[in-house]
């Protein structure tokens, strides 16, 4: 995030093919043996055959089940009613909470991996505490945040009820309830109610604007114009098709374009471009309606829990 501060202009395009990054080893990329070229509206960043390499060992597949490194369970708040378990490494910190988008968080116990691992199973089949939500219920959670002192409220009630449940690891060292919220790191105050989301790169096309702020992966930016007439307009029927952006606009933001327009970027989306400087002054991505699914399980590879840890 202090690479994309609020005000910051950014004009950048896709150059070339996007390629897999290749796999993580030793706190660094190994280029991809396969020179795959991947999809530029998908998260992945990898290819199957390099996913699964690094897949082969990874606390998140359940694969390094040996890691001897202490781990701590976490309470995670995206919005009123969303509300997730998790483990990372103690090591880390609060370092998985900024990357996921959380709100506002809580520790609930530190110890060895399968403890962390049981407790979070035990909250998963007692309480119905999911792992993870998808995308679009985050997103859509953050334009119509309850005050703090709620979010703290809805942390504190499930922190109490999961150290109530029997079969908690012995092992598993409790941590008392203390709330940590995003509101200023992130800038949600700068996020409006309703944004539209940008589609994926494609060669050659562009990204102008100003960033608003930044969340987990997310950045919010107002574009400075959209080139084409892409999209569909805030607060259209999902699958009506394409057309102008939804309400009016304004005079100068290109042709077809909408100057001023606050849309969505998955940072992710932009992984395995080599990025250059944007030659016009708009828009080209697609610009759409922000999707909806609050409650709705993370789809497998879009935000997944690989090399979380």
């Amino acid at each position: 995030m202090s690479l994309l501060p609020a005000g910051k202009r950014l004009a950048f395009a896709a150059q070339g093919e996007r390629l897999c990054l290749g796999v993580w080893r030793a706190g660094r990329w190994i280029v991809c043996p396969y020179g795959a070229v991947l999809d530029g509206a998908s998260a992945k960043d990898q290819c199957a055959r390099c996913a699964q390499l690094d897949r082969s060992r990874s606390v998140a597949a359940d694969t390094m089940a040996d890691d001897p490194r202490p781990y701590g369970v976490y309470l995670a708040y995206f919005g009123p009613g969303l509300l997730k378990v998790g483990i990372t490494a103690a090591e880390r910190g609060p370092a998985r909470l900024v990357e996921q988008g959380a709100v506002a968080y809580a520790w609930l116990g530190r110890g060895p991996l399968m403890a962390a691992r049981r407790a979070e199973a035990l909250l998963g089949s007692a309480l119905s505490v999911p792992d993870r939500f998808a995308k679009a219920a985050k997103r859509a959670a953050r334009g119509a945040l309850p005050p703090v002192p709620e979010r703290a409220d809805e942390l504190a009630q499930l922190h109490r009820t999961a150290r109530q449940l029997a079969g908690w690891p012995e092992t598993l060292e409790p941590v008392e309830f203390a709330c940590a919220d995003h509101t200023e790191l992130f800038g949600l105050d700068r996020i409006p109610g309703e944004v539209a989301e940008l589609g994926g790169m494609t060669p050659g096309a562009e990204i102008v604007g100003e960033v608003l702020t930044g969340v987990g992966a997310d950045v919010y930016l107002r574009l400075a114009g959209v080139g084409a007439e892409v999209g569909v307009g805030v607060g259209a029927k999902a699958g009506a098709g394409t057309g102008t952006w939804a309400g009016e606009r304004e005079r100068g933001a290109g042709a077809g374009g909408v100057a001023g327009a606050v849309v969505v970027m998955d940072a992710r989306l932009l992984s395995g471009w080599v990025l250059g400087p944007a030659v016009g002054e708009a828009t080209t991505v697609p610009v759409r309606a922000a999707a909806r699914g609050a409650g709705e399980r993370e789809r497998e590879g879009e935000g997944g829990q690989e090399g979380l840890f």
